[in-house]
C-alpha cells in the first residue's frame, strides 16, 4: 500500500512539473506587455471589494475604494509569497536525496513564487506612480514571514493551502467573469497568477499530507494551536491594513464623511478583507475536506471556535 501511495504521489508531482513547463509565462512578455492600469475601471470586482454594501459612496468613490483594495490585494499576495517561497525551499530539503520528481516540482514552485513576488512589486510600483501619495502597507513582508515560519510546518502548510485555494476561487468566481468593469491589465495579472497557483495548491496538499503522516498525536495537537495563532495573526494584519486603507481613502476622496459613514467604511473594508483572506478560504469546500481529514472532531471544533468572531463579524 505504501508503495502504491508513493507511486501515486510521484505521478502528481510529475503532473505539476508538466503543467509548470506548459504554462510558463514571463512578466513583461505575457502579463504587462507595455500596458498601464486603467484607472477609469475597478481593480477588484464587487464580489471581493464589497463596495456595494457602502451605499453612501458615489460610483467614483466606489471605484476608488476598489482600486485601493486592489493595491492592497496585490501587496498581500506579495507579502505571503515571501514566506511561501522560503517554506517551499525548506521542505524541498527532505527530497534532496529522495524523490527527484518531487524535488523538481518544489524547486519550480519556489522559482514561480519568486517570480510572483517580482510581479507584485512591479504592480505596486506602477500603481504607486499614479495614485496620490499617502498609501501605506501595515505589515512588513520579512516580519510576517518570520512570524509564520516560526510555527510548525503542518500549520504553515495548512495556511498556505488555504491561501492557494482561495486565490483560485477569487479569480474563477469573481475576477475572470468581469468583461468590461475591471482594468484589463489587472485582470491579466491575476489570470497568469492563477495559472501557476493551480499546481501550487496540489503541491501544498501533497506536502501537507506528507507532513501529517510524520506527526504523532501530540505534535498534531500542537500544530492545531499553531493554526489558531496564525489565523489570529492574519486577522491582526487585516485590521491594521483596513484601518490604513480607510484613512488613505478619506484623505484623498475630496470630501468629508460623517461619523456614521466613517464607521461604516471601517467596518465594511475590514469585512471585505476578512472575506478575501480568511472566510472565503475557510469556506472553500476542498480546504474543508482536507482540514477535516487531518484533524479530530475536537481539534476541528477548536479551530471553528477561534474562527467564530471573524465569521460572524
Amino acid at each position: 500500500m505504501d508503495t502504491v501511495q508513493a507511486g501515486t504521489a510521484t505521478e502528481r508531482y510529475a503532473k505539476c512539473i508538466e503543467v509548470s513547463k506548459r504554462i510558463r509565462w514571463d512578466i513583461d512578455r505575457d502579463v504587462i506587455r507595455g500596458r498601464k492600469f486603467d484607472f477609469t475601471k475597478n481593480f477588484l470586482p464587487n464580489g471581493l471589494s464589497k463596495v456595494e454594501q457602502l451605499p453612501f459612496l458615489s460610483a467614483q468613490e466606489r471605484r476608488m475604494v476598489s482600486q485601493i483594495q486592489g493595491r492592497t490585494y496585490a501587496n498581500i499576495f506579495g507579502l505571503v509569497e515571501r514566506y511561501i517561497g522560503a517554506k517551499v525551499l525548506e521542505i524541498s530539503k527532505e527530497h534532496w536525496l529522495g524523490d527527484q520528481t518531487a524535488l523538481e516540482a518544489l524547486v519550480r514552485f519556489s522559482d514561480e513564487e519568486l517570480k510572483h513576488q517580482e510581479l507584485f512589486r512591479r504592480v505596486e510600483e506602477m500603481i504607486g506612480a499614479i495614485m496620490p501619495p499617502g498609501y501605506r502597507a501595515a505589515a512588513e513582508p520579512n516580519d510576517v514571514a518570520q512570524f509564520v515560519l516560526g510555527k510548525s510546518t503542518w500549520a504553515v502548510l495548512c495556511l498556505t493551502s488555504l491561501i492557494e485555494l482561495f486565490s483560485q476561487q477569487h479569480y474563477l468566481e469573481s475576477i475572470a467573469p468581469q468583461t468590461t468593469d475591471i482594468s484589463p491589465l489587472w485582470k491579466d495579472v491575476f489570470m497568469y497568477h492563477w495559472k501557476e497557483e493551480c499546481q501550487h495548491a496540489m503541491l501544498d496538499e501533497l506536502e501537507w499530507q506528507r507532513e501529517h503522516a510524520k506527526l504523532d498525536t501530540a505534535q498534531r495537537d500542537r500544530a492545531v494551536n499553531d493554526v489558531i495563532d496564525l489565523v489570529a495573526g492574519v486577522d491582526m494584519i487585516l485590521q491594521g491594513q483596513a484601518a490604513a486603507d480607510v484613512e488613505y481613502f478619506v484623505a484623498i476622496a475630496g470630501r468629508r464623511f460623517s461619523e456614521g459613514e466613517r464607521q461604516a467604511l471601517d467596518a465594511g473594508v475590514l469585512k471585505a478583507y476578512r472575506w478575501q483572506y480568511i472566510v472565503s478560504g475557510v469556506q472553500h469546500a476542498h480546504f474543508g475536506r482536507l482540514l477535516t481529514s487531518m484533524t479530530t472532531p475536537e481539534q476541528l471544533g477548536r479551530i471553528q471556535k477561534a474562527l467564530t468572531p471573524i465569521l460572524q463579524a
